[in-house]
């Protein structure tokens, strides 16, 4: 199974390299050896890593065989993932908060966008986790979708990042 993705990568990087191979071979014979050698060690090198990632153990539920079976109950409620308010079945948006929580929501063209404008005003106005990864996704996407007006948004989200960081430095003080 993992042998799969990389004889298919192999096999487009050959159809590339071999193009031309006749003209390389006239060109730079030394420089044709070094792209071979080049080639096996790149080969080798994805090979290596989807070994490795077969052999990861997959993780286990973060639930028990008792709240599993809960889930499939037919009492079970879905619920809006913001503020937990029971959702009717089929809907779109949460009727309490206005979060889109469909099933399709975000394979939807239209609904979709309702989506993305939830996690950019997430980024601007909500509490989220602060890494750099998070943060880089926030500026490239937004600089994605919203062009010239990304600087906005920038604001928008900086001052967001600066008002969670001083809310966690601040100590709160319990009078009692």
């Amino acid at each position: 199974m993992a042998r799969f993705p990389v004889l298919l990568v192999l096999l487009c990087c050959s159809r590339l390299w071999t193009a031309n191979i006749e003209q390389r071979m006239t060109r730079d014979p030394e420089r044709l050896v070094g792209e071979v050698g080049l080639a096996v060690l790149a080969f080798f090198f994805l090979w290596r890593v989807f070994v490795r990632a077969g052999q990861i153990p997959a993780s286990p539920d973060p639930w028990d065989k008792e709240i599993e079976k809960t889930l499939h109950e037919p009492e079970a409620v879905e619920v809006c993932h913001r503020c937990f308010d029971p959702v009717t079945p089929g809907s779109w948006f949460c009727k309490q908060c206005g979060c889109a929580v469909g099933p399709y929501n975000n394979l939807m063209p239209y609904i979709n966008v309702f989506s993305e404008g939830e996690v950019f005003r997430n980024g601007a106005n909500n509490k989220l986790r602060q890494n750099a990864l998070i943060i880089a996704g926030y500026l490239l996407v937004s600089l994605q979708l919203c062009n010239v007006f990304a600087p906005i948004y920038w604001i928008l989200f900086f001052r967001n990042l600066k008002r969670q960081k001083e809310s966690v430095e601040q100590p709160e003080t319990h009078h009692g």
